[in-house]
């Protein structure tokens, strides 16, 4: 720690790992997949109580309403769990975001639902990397930022949200609306790599359901009256993946429907799901997408209804950004814990933030990996670590760090 001052070394003493490993197990006993509600709203409550040790407000915010495609085609209502925020010195002039997510990818009826020692320094666990374990970070780095003078005239906002891992669909308005006017944001996903190594750009992200009618009649009698939405379908889904470039993927993911082998189907639903790396590429995919469905339509006389889009635009690395994660990498550097980034064809809620026009640096949370499998880890050292990190870049942001 040779390049900090004497008041960030300070700053760096005041961060307490000790009650970080006991929070991060605690949390991860509690089932908290995405549609799990009354776990998430026990997780919400937990939390609640824990940063309600920070000075400001803290609320629970109702999700906003979500539908989906069922696979008869209809569309449905999907709940989902209220979302955290706290809010502190609302009034400042330089404000900053954190977000962070208390959903996991298991189901309450997951197999994977205990935390296991894979030796003293790793816990295998259901969500102790992504994202408990960030959780964790942002509590105890706020906890001792509060201690740096530069904090009395700085506010910020805390997001944990409840349905990140499926597309954060519900918080998407809430995350927008928390970004309006912030200096930079912090998002706690853990790190891309085990070493510590950050997530650079992002590609987007975009779920679709194109529903597909056509007309029933009898296989063997007059198949030639019937209008087969299997077939439509996966020209659908051909299509689809010619339209793949660099910088696009494609994926069809599901065709859903059907009925008895002597009937004509007059239902299908296609998931497919599409990763653009710049914004002019899901333009031009919503373009050719029109063209697809249109040309599908015609030739074998179905209707088609799509439903969704691109929830998780692009995330380049524009020139704030890049102050950003040189902040990032230069104080992970003087705490003697050196790191970089790399690109990431993977996707969060730092997609929705950039999108904002907020510089974000989108892995300030645990080490780890495995994440998303019943192999997920936590490095538990890390915990420590990266409070201690995010504590210094708030407090040099705090302070005055270009952007």
């Amino acid at each position: 720690m040779q390049r900090l001052s004497a008041e960030e070394q300070v700053l760096i003493k005041a961060v307490d790992p000790t009650p970080m490993l006991a929070q991060v197990q605690a949390w991860a006993a509690l089932n908290t997949g995405t549609g799990n509600l009354p776990g998430l709203a026990e997780q919400a409550r937990l939390l609640a109580d824990a940063f309600a040790a920070l000075p400001g407000e803290v609320r629970l915010i109702d999700p906003a309403p979500v539908s989906a495609i069922a696979a008869d085609g209809s569309a449905v209502e999907r709940e989902h769990g209220r979302h955290l925020v706290l809010s502190v010195r609302p009034r400042a002039e330089r404000r900053f975001l954190l977000t962070g997510h208390m959903d996991t990818v298991f189901a309450a009826d997951h197999p994977f639902q205990h935390q296991v020692w894979l030796d003293e320094a790793t816990l295998n666990g259901p969500g102790v990397a992504d994202m408990k374990g960030g959780i964790a970070v942002i509590l105890a780095a706020l906890t001792a930022f509060e201690r740096s003078a530069a904090a009395r005239d700085t506010g910020y906002d805390v997001l944990i949200n409840s349905d990140e891992e499926t597309g954060s669909l519900s918080s998407a308005a809430l995350i927008a609306d928390l970004a309006r006017g912030k200096a930079a944001a912090l998002t706690y996903e853990p790190s891309a790599l085990p070493d510590g190594t950050l997530a650079g750009a992002r590609a987007g992200s975009g779920n679709y359901s194109l529903v597909v009618h056509g007309r029933s009649a009898h296989a063997g009698r007059n198949p030639g009256d019937g209008r087969n939405a299997i077939v439509a379908a996966a020209a659908l889904a051909l299509g689809l993946k010619a339209l793949e470039r660099e910088g696009l993927s494609v994926n069809p993911a599901r065709i859903e429907g059907g009925s008895a082998n002597n009937v004509v189907p007059d239902l299908a639903v296609l998931r497919f799901n599409i990763r653009p790396r710049e914004t002019v590429l899901a333009d031009l995919f919503e373009n050719e997408i029109r063209n697809l469905i249109a040309k599908v339509e015609t030739e074998h006389e179905v209707v088609i209804h799509r439903h969704g889009g691109v929830s998780r635009p692009p995330k380049p690395i524009d020139p704030a950004a890049a102050l950003l994660f040189d902040l990032v990498e230069r104080s992970s550097a003087d705490l003697g814990q050196p790191i970089g980034h790399k690109p990431s064809g993977g996707v969060c809620d730092g997609n929705n933030i950039a999108a904002c026009g907020v510089p974000v640096v989108d892995t300030m949370g645990v080490r780890g990996g495995a994440i998303h499998s019943p192999d997920e880890y936590l490095i538990v050292p890390s915990l420590g670590e990266r409070a201690a990190l995010s504590a210094l870049v708030l407090h040099r942001l705090a302070s005055g760090a270009p952007l």
